[in-house]
């Protein structure tokens, strides 16, 4: 298993891209062309993107963003986007992911981050805590969770 970062390999913007894009279809596809582009050479540790591959097959996906389109400004950074090939869930692949968000945020100084989710009891295994709920401009609600960085 190995996570790239697109910040270290921007080689992969657009294959990253183009991944994002088709794991999370209901998102405008401008919003991670331009958000992965962007992190490309950022004065800031944030945003980043990852993709996770097995060989030489992707199988998932994440970000670490400023705000994940939801009302708790307050909070962040957020891990976003986790996202993980249907053939390749129940492996605890995504742990690979989260752990990486965890440690680019514990190495830029965060004591936290956040997710939110639709899911109950999935995130807790990793130790993440439910917060309260979240709203989205598009008037849905989310579930937040936290956890703090050792």
């Amino acid at each position: 298993m190995k996570i790239l970062s697109v910040r270290e390999n921007p080689e992969i913007k657009d294959t990253v891209v183009k991944y994002f894009q088709k794991a999370w279809p209901s998102v405008l596809p401008i919003i991670y062309e331009d958000c992965i582009a962007h992190c490309i050479g950022a004065k800031n540790p944030l945003p980043q993107w990852y993709l996770l591959k097995k060989g030489n097959e992707i199988i998932g996906c994440a970000g670490l963003i400023t705000n994940d389109f939801i009302s708790r400004s307050d909070l962040y950074p957020w891990i976003c986007a986790i996202y993980i090939e249907e053939k390749h869930r129940g492996n605890a692949y995504a742990s690979l992911l989260i752990d990486k968000a965890k440690s680019t945020a514990l190495a830029a100084g965060f004591e936290h981050v956040y997710l939110c989710t639709e899911h109950v009891g999935y995130y807790e295994k990793y130790g993440f805590e439910y917060i309260g709920q979240g709203y989205h401009p598009w008037g849905e609600e989310s579930r937040i969770y936290g956890i703090k960085l050792q």
